[in-house]
């Protein structure tokens, strides 16, 4: 069986949505542009209703982002789930996102009313290239996959030595936390 992660998969809506769905021809351009470059990229995506698109980014750290892309009248957006509302150190976790803020192209991390992290983004449609798009969905890729661990040190250090020190008791495998073995070492040394 193929990876599904690498499989493209093409909508099941019909090929273009009219104008008068998406609002603007430039909307209507907008939608050529985001599925070619979606289709050209492999990635995994559908379409659930015309201008809506839902993305899964492949990733390493964090196994998949799947991204939201949204296109109105006058502008492309973006929404991807990141990491859920952090279990400790909340107050460091967003200061090392507004900080990390400064340093991101096109995307911003957001959080929701539950906490929850996002990263956000909103392009003017006279802008949505291939290119464009290519390089928004990089800079979400890196910052949700490449912030993965960090985040996960910095508001679940707690639960991950806890799952740490349940999987050895049991013997089951802990190579999915090896990125995380300074912060197990106490829990190693103490043998559990």
């Amino acid at each position: 069986m193929s990876d599904p992660r690498q499989t493209p998969r093409t909508p099941s809506v019909p090929e273009a949505a009219p104008a008068s769905v998406l609002g603007t021809e430039a909307a209507v351009g907008a939608a050529a542009v985001v599925e070619r470059a979606l289709t050209d990229a492999g990635l995994v995506w559908e379409r659930p209703e015309p201008g809506s698109y839902v993305v899964t980014l492949p990733g390493t750290r964090k196994l998949s982002t799947t991204c939201s892309l949204r296109i109105g009248r006058h502008s492309l957006s973006l929404n991807a789930f990141v990491i859920r509302h952090p279990d400790e150190n909340e107050a460091a976790v967003h200061r090392w996102l507004l900080e990390r803020n400064l340093r991101l192209y096109g995307v911003n991390y957001a959080i929701d009313h539950l906490g929850d992290i996002y990263l956000t983004g909103r392009l003017p449609l006279s802008v949505a290239t291939p290119e464009e798009l290519d390089r928004l969905l990089g800079a979400v890729l890196e910052a949700s996959d490449g912030a993965f661990n960090t985040l996960l040190e910095l508001g679940f250090a707690e639960a991950i030595r806890r799952e740490y020190a349940w999987r050895t008791a049991r013997g089951e495998s802990t190579r999915n936390l090896a990125a995380f073995t300074h912060l197990t070492k106490d829990v190693q040394s103490s043998g559990g």
